[in-house]
């Protein structure tokens, strides 16, 4: 199975589609298997998939964050690599799993996250010659998991700076919470709303026309915050983005 530093690009991924694209979101998840298929990766949806468990854990159920945990390694490590269009789920493959886990399956989590990569990390190593073009100008927002704990920040801005005719507006503070935090936005929904207010104040200054992240969660909660308080942000997924921006196929 191929790895993450051996430099090839993986004939097939598993799309590890997430929770908040079977339930709430599943526009990011299509257009990341659109974009890995124009790459010429054969992607596999595995039906059997569920949560990884990272409400779980972050709500204070270690016990069942690893029963889930264990369930996504065993689904997932057959496959030559694994692709999701969530930097916080996939932050919790590679940061949470081998923290929770022990014995033999501490090893085999940490191979099968050796070969799981977030959207933009895969179209940044393996998306170079995607002819890629769209008139808009955007500003990026950096989610806390993706950021913190798979530690990635260039992976999106790559991919962003390859479409032709975009123009990324950075915010004042990119990396600040929006406020959505999984189960947090539920519990302290007044404090949620506020740090919300405050990453849409952000993104609007910069003057861009879409707000884009590689999170749905946060995604789900700006768009609903501008919604409520009559907001005009418009908030799309980088997987929806590079779809929209991927150019014709040139005839043979």
């Amino acid at each position: 199975m191929a790895q993450r530093g051996d430099g090839r690009r993986p004939t097939s991924v598993a799309l590890f589609a997430t929770c908040v694209a079977d339930f709430a979101s599943p526009g990011p998840a299509r257009a990341a298997v659109e974009v890995l298929e124009r790459l010429g990766v054969r992607v596999v949806v595995p039906a059997a998939q569920t949560c990884c468990g990272q409400p779980a854990l972050n709500s204070g159920y270690p016990r069942e964050a690893r029963s889930l945990a264990r369930r996504w390694v065993r689904l997932f490590e057959p496959y030559e690599a694994v692709v999701g269009p969530s930097g916080s789920c996939v932050a919790t493959v590679h940061h949470h799993y081998p923290r929770i886990l022990t014995g033999p399956w501490r090893d085999r989590a940490r191979a099968v996250a050796e070969r799981t990569w977030e959207f933009t990390q895969f179209v940044a190593a393996f998306g170079g010659d995607l002819p890629l073009r769209l008139d808009t100008t955007v500003t990026y927002h950096d989610s806390c998991h993706m950021l913190r704990s798979l530690g990635e920040a260039e992976a999106p801005r790559a991919v962003l700076s390859r479409i032709d005719g975009l123009r990324l507006v950075e915010m004042a503070d990119p990396d600040t919470c929006c406020g959505f935090g999984g189960t947090f936005s539920a519990k302290l929904g007044e404090v949620s709303g506020a740090m919300g207010g405050a990453k849409l104040r952000q993104a609007a200054d910069t003057g861009a026309r879409e707000l884009v992240s590689a999170d749905s969660g946060c995604l789900l909660h700006l768009q609903a915050r501008a919604d409520a308080t009559g907001g005009s942000a418009r908030t799309r997924h980088i997987a929806e983005l590079v779809r929209d921006a991927m150019q014709p196929e040139a005839s043979a």
